[in-house]
């Protein structure tokens, strides 16, 4: 994944490069077996299986600050401001419900100071899988994650959860712009070549309800149809610039433009 913070909607749209990438098996599947209780009593040094277990229980229980302890994304949570970390919660929360209830480890393999937890997963009708997990040793104990994501999460520092927030949201809004323009296309087709404004559109049913809040999205979406809905547009900018996104979107039948333009409109003579 990216820098990016996927999960329940967003998490798979993105989802994506960051936050998952290094523990994507972790978020795979909905039947997983239970895994038998470790023996009481935890060990001087967490085995990489017991590090996956306790990661995974830590999710399920919105612990997330002793979660992401056990993770790379150590340097990306100690540094955030409560306020900070409440507003980065809901994308927490959506990687949670991504987890599954039960879970069953298939071994692991350590060389060195690399392992690999083998997870299995099951999708469906379809066969069991191990999906590995990787992890690496830093200071005497075993963190989810592997060396070269774990750079990139301390040069970031507190920014990665945000900039992997931005990247998600930026793909999104693009998909998004591109469905608008189908649902252009058909509302054309059965309206004798005239367009339709956003309210119109969400009420057919052509665009989803949330287009209209930005809570979802991170988003303020435009969808006009001016001259009597014989051309169409629309616009997309951030809710919040610099924290749910960084790029204005215009976008009409000549395509997509993008800019950032610190969070106003974009028009078209301000194109990127």
């Amino acid at each position: 994944m990216r820098a990016s913070i996927s999960q329940s909607r967003f998490l798979p749209s993105a989802l994506v490069v960051g936050l998952l990438s290094c523990f994507a098996a972790l978020c795979a599947g909905n039947a997983l077996a239970q895994t038998p209780p470790a023996s009481p009593g935890p060990p001087a040094v967490r085995s990489p299986s017991d590090t996956v277990r306790e990661f995974y229980k830590a999710m399920r229980e919105r612990r997330f600050r002793e979660a992401f302890d056990l993770s790379i994304y150590k340097p990306a949570i100690d540094p955030l401001k409560p306020q900070e970390f409440e507003e980065l919660r809901p994308d927490f929360e959506k990687m949670a419900l991504a987890i599954p209830v039960q879970v069953e480890l298939g071994g692991e393999q350590i060389s060195g100071d690399i392992a690999t937890v083998f997870v299995k997963v099951k999708e469906g009708d379809k066969p069991e899988e191990l999906e590995p997990a990787t992890l690496i040793l830093v200071n005497g104990a075993w963190i989810i994650g592997d060396k070269e994501n774990q750079a990139i999460v301390k040069k970031a520092g507190k920014r990665f959860f945000f900039n992997a927030r931005i990247d998600t949201h930026h793909d999104e809004v693009q998909a998004m712009l591109t469905r608008v323009s189908l649902a252009e296309l058909l509302y054309s087709q059965q309206h004798e070549g005239l367009f339709a404004d956003l309210a119109t559109l969400i009420s057919l049913g052509l665009l989803p309800k949330d287009l209209e809040g930005t809570e979802s999205t991170g988003y303020r979406f435009h969808v006009n149809a001016p001259n009597g809905g014989k051309t169409w547009n629309a616009s997309a900018e951030p809710a919040q610039y610099g924290s749910t996104g960084k790029l204005s979107f215009f976008l009409d039948a000549a395509g997509v433009r993008s800019g950032d333009t610190g969070g106003k409109p974009l028009t078209p003579d301000l194109k990127n």
